[in-house]
């Protein structure tokens, strides 16, 4: 039996929306409230608000694409539901940067990994950056009150092989390990999260808040890219929107303006910061886009006799914390072990070399396990940190700059990710850089790491998570938003969305958003109400 595609169905009833890509003429829309993206932070606000009796118009620069879509096909997710078309890379090419491009945003195609704010970081924003009002205890209600929401729980399906590692390796090594909690209901345990679901078990953006705003009167415009805000003085007078396209690439000529008593930005780590470099907006202490953090990420391959077959089964379902803070929030760069799933196209390019020997590594994926190791940038001062600017086109692009400090946490990373799969049985481990290949034991993993020549293009470096830009505390020499998301200079812009951490969080960062946005937008609703 299909399963029913719930936007499409939506669509039918009559909600509103406004695809970009067919626009004979320019429009005008208006709206209480306009949200600029449509993910985690933009899919949240939009709800609360419009839950509250504002009308919302929401605004995504990316196509709509719905479960029917869906085909679990790489080459066409790719293209159509990431970030430049999954070609988003640090200024360098060194990083490659995956970040979603839809309505729905990221939460359309990350891996469901739904982890609350550590603690530890919420204490430091307080501590070090001057952030009010997001303890630990403050923040409780508002993450119980989105898992709930959006379903999220511990998985509760045996882990596939691929993520079992983990716990195999740790409980031999006595090293900390857990069950993820993910955002799911009614999950078919497919393993192709990051194509987008096509049973509507991920409970995306797409499929419960964006919905219910439009249930309530809401609107969506799609295939829109927020080109500027149009400033009058201290305020926001409108938003100019540039179409584009059917794929995304070029806009086609027509403009869209919106009018609304309020603007909400929520375009995530790079492209919230490029709006407001865009719009020369005010930042009389140049903090827009600064302290951009990544969650910089190694990896380390191991073959098995056994079929670990990484690419059925949910993705992330088991992690390590054990090394996330052994040194304090201040110590040595930290990091957290997960695995990523391992559908070829994504495997052939992380496993690396061409021709025969990529040929090679590939023939093996069957038996191939993969560990990464997201580090904890921003809590030291010799973490590696990145900046946004804007090309000479006006689209966004992050300089990353590594640091010692932080390619000794991809050294030590190294280390344990080998350890742990030669502890869980791995007959060779290959840690991916480019002067590397398979080693059989223990001691030559351990030799060969520690030869690696750590640098750019020869370790295989990625991303998935972006955060800071558009930093948030009280101080505004040293933020770009007060800590209730309100803009310093711009008395009617907010920002909701991961752009405003001041750190990286030391997870995967959805729940953190989602809680955030959640607490902040029920303020503005408030705020609103009163003004």
């Amino acid at each position: 039996m299909p399963v029913p595609d719930l936007f499409a169905e939506g669509l039918a009833r009559g909600w509103k929306v406004h695809d970009g890509s067919r626009l004979d003429n320019d429009l005008t829309l208006e709206a209480d409230v306009v949200v600029i993206g449509s993910g985690a932070g933009g899919g949240t606000t939009a709800e609360i608000l419009s839950g509250a009796g504002y009308k919302v118009l929401l605004v995504e620069e990316g196509p709509l694409k719905t479960s029917s879509d869906f085909k679990l096909q790489e080459p066409e997710a790719y293209s159509s539901l990431y970030q430049e078309g999954v070609g988003r890379m640090s200024k360098d090419g060194a990083i490659t940067i995956l970040q979603g491009r839809a309505v729905g945003g990221t939460t359309l195609v990350n891996w469901t990994s739904s982890f609350r704010t550590p603690d530890a970081t919420l204490e430091h924003w307080a501590r070090e950056h001057g952030v009010k009002g997001h303890s630990p205890a403050e923040m409780a209600p508002w993450f119980a009150r989105m898992e709930e929401r959006l379903g999220v729980a511990p998985w509760i399906m045996p882990p596939n092989f691929n993520n079992d590692v983990i716990r195999l390796g740790c409980e031999k090594l006595g090293y900390h390990w857990k069950v993820i909690p993910r955002n799911v209901r009614g999950c078919w345990n497919l393993g192709y999260c990051g194509m987008g679901c096509p049973t509507n078990a991920k409970q995306s953006m797409l499929v419960t808040t964006i919905p219910a705003t439009l249930d309530k009167g809401g609107e969506l415009l799609f295939l829109a890219r927020a080109n500027r805000l149009l400033l009058d003085g201290d305020k926001v007078s409108g938003l100019e929107c540039l179409a584009m396209d059917a794929r995304c690439v070029a806009p086609t000529g027509r403009k869209v303006i919106v009018k609304a008593r309020h603007y909400v930005l929520a375009g995530g780590g790079i492209n919230s910061p490029a709006v407001l470099l865009r719009s020369k907006a005010p930042d009389p202490n140049g903090r827009v886009g600064q302290r951009t953090f990544l969650h910089v990420v190694n990896f380390s391959a191991a073959q098995f006799e056994q079929v670990v077959n990484p690419f059925y089964g949910a993705p992330q379902s088991i992690y390590s914390d054990h090394f996330q803070w052994d040194d304090g929030t201040a110590g040595r760069m930290s990091y957290k072990l997960e695995v990523p799933p391992l559908q070829p196209a994504l495997a052939t390019t992380l496993l690396g070399r061409f021709g025969i020997d990529n040929a090679l590594r590939m023939e093996q994926l069957p038996h191939t396990n993969m560990i990464l190791a997201l580090m904890r940038d921003g809590f030291h001062p010799d973490s590696a940190v990145g900046s946004v600017s804007l090309r000479g086109d006006d689209t966004p692009v992050l300089d990353y700059r590594m640091t010692d400090y932080t390619w000794d946490g991809i050294r030590r990373a190294f280390h344990t990710m080998a350890e742990v799969q030669f502890a869980a049985g791995a007959k060779a481990v290959l840690p991916l850089h480019a002067d590397a290949g398979y080693v059989k034991t223990p001691a030559e993993a351990r030799a060969l790491i520690d030869g690696l020549s750590l640098e750019l293009y020869r370790t295989r470096l990625g991303s998935a998570h972006v955060m800071g830009g558009c930093a948030m505390g009280e101080d505004p020499k040293q933020s770009v938003c007060d800590s209730l998301g309100r803009h310093h200079q711009l008395e009617n812009l907010s920002i909701h969305d991961g752009s405003l951490f001041p750190t990286s969080i030391g997870a995967n960062p959805q729940l953190s958003v989602y809680g955030l946005t959640a607490q902040l937008a029920s303020g503005l609703a408030e705020r609103l109400g009163k003004a």
